[in-house]
């Protein structure tokens, strides 16, 4: 009987001391936010030119979706334009007459062939005179 008494009497207070130090142990999950947007997983194979940059590089996409694949920001609808500052090859182009409307800057100027509106550093805006 004094051998549990002697047990009994030091369990008490291991025991509030065992409670009091696991109720100070306090354990923080947090939960994990959204996870980022991979992006499309394919892209469809539609021709929709998109102008997109990434840094100072600009690059010409087939459509959206691959441009944001690759990691591009689009910047406009459309075919990125040259920078035209010296042409290194002259470039020639045949007579044939299919003229088409081109635009540079706020100029319009109709040309004879979709060839001669790029040599001259025009994006054809319309097939036919202006």
């Amino acid at each position: 009987m004094k051998l549990s008494h002697t047990v009994f009497s030091y369990a008490g207070p291991a025991a509030v001391f065992g409670l009091a130090l696991l109720s100070a142990c306090t354990v923080v999950v947090e939960e994990p936010g959204p996870l980022p947007d991979p992006g499309p997983q394919f892209c469809t194979r539609e021709y929709e030119p998109v102008c997109a940059r990434r840094g100072g590089e600009r690059r010409t996409f087939a459509n959206g979706c691959l441009a944001d694949r690759a990691g591009y920001d689009v910047v406009r609808r459309g075919e990125c334009r040259r920078d035209v500052v010296v042409e290194e090859e002259p470039r020639f182009c045949t007579r044939e007459y299919q003229p088409v409307c081109g635009r540079r800057g706020d100029s319009l100027r109709t040309f004879g062939n979709e060839c001669e509106a790029d040599a001259a550093g025009y994006r054809v805006i319309d097939e036919g005179e202006c």
